[in-house]
């Protein structure tokens, strides 16, 4: 029983896209805790709301950007794998 090597690096492939989409996981767990920390201090000074917001937005797209790049990697060893074409 022989594996094609266009077989081996697309299941590797595969596995390298997995692993860098559960960098998903930590983002999620760090935005949800991040929405937490904002609604306690929102509890806490009322009055600060536009500033708590402002500063709570602006951390959360910072967060997403470090999921994005995984997910472009992901995408691209799934679909465009430029790796099979270096195969002879």
């Amino acid at each position: 029983m022989s594996i094609s090597p266009e077989a081996f690096v697309l299941g590797l492939s595969a596995l390298g896209a997995g692993i860098a989409m559960i960098a998903g996981m930590g983002v999620g767990c760090g935005q949800g805790i991040a929405a937490g920390k904002a609604i306690e201090s929102l509890a806490r000074q009322p009055e600060a709301k536009g500033d708590i917001l402002q500063v709570l937005f602006i951390g959360l797209a910072m967060a997403e950007t470090s999921i994005i790049f995984p997910l472009i990697i992901a995408i691209i060893l799934l679909f465009a794998n430029p790796l099979v074409g270096m195969l002879m």
